[in-house]
């Protein structure tokens, strides 16, 4: 192997502590972001940045924070969406972080597991595969990576905002 080669081969994989000190850094800059939208709400809220499935997580807790949920999420959504367009203004750089306020994201998550267990016993004694309601992006990658994880297939179907996943029979 030439050294061209070697040096080609090396920067393909990237570093795992390179990584997670880039998702540091994401966090860093989400946090500041955040804490500054908090401060013009006059919102009280405990910032807490992770890195989780090689992304940057950050939860927010306490004060009277439901508002910033909204009634299915979508305006947790739409603060995610403008933390991380935020970061990328800031590094330069696509992000792909997770925002929660309190527990919303980590309480439907487990809903959706507890669902797609449901589901997958379902379509497991049926043999017949089964469409679910439309969700968000988040649902359905909580959706697809349960349903994997208990051994079978599913796959999205449609456009958003309808797009659904189907969890597919053998």
């Amino acid at each position: 192997m030439s050294e061209t080669e070697a040096v080609v081969e090396k920067s393909e994989k990237p570093d795992k502590k390179s990584l997670v000190a880039r998702l540091e850094e994401e966090g860093d800059v989400a946090a500041d972001y955040l804490e500054a939208l908090l401060d013009i709400a006059d919102l009280d809220g405990d910032i807490d940045i992770d890195v989780e499935n090689d992304r940057a997580s950050l939860a927010i807790a306490g004060g009277a924070l439901g508002h910033l949920v909204g009634d299915r999420g979508e305006v947790l959504d739409a603060l995610q969406e403008l933390t991380r367009l935020a970061v990328q203004t800031s590094l330069g750089e696509r992000s792909r972080l997770m925002l929660d306020i309190d527990n919303f994201r980590s309480a439907k998550k487990d809903e959706l597991s507890k669902l797609a267990h449901e589901v997958a016993e379902e379509v497991k004694s049926t043999g017949v595969s089964v469409k679910l309601r439309p969700m968000n992006a988040f649902e359905r990658k909580v959706i697809h990576d349960t349903i994997q994880e208990i051994g079978l297939t599913s796959e999205s179907e449609g456009e958003d905002p309808n797009r659904c996943v189907v969890v597919l029979a053998s």
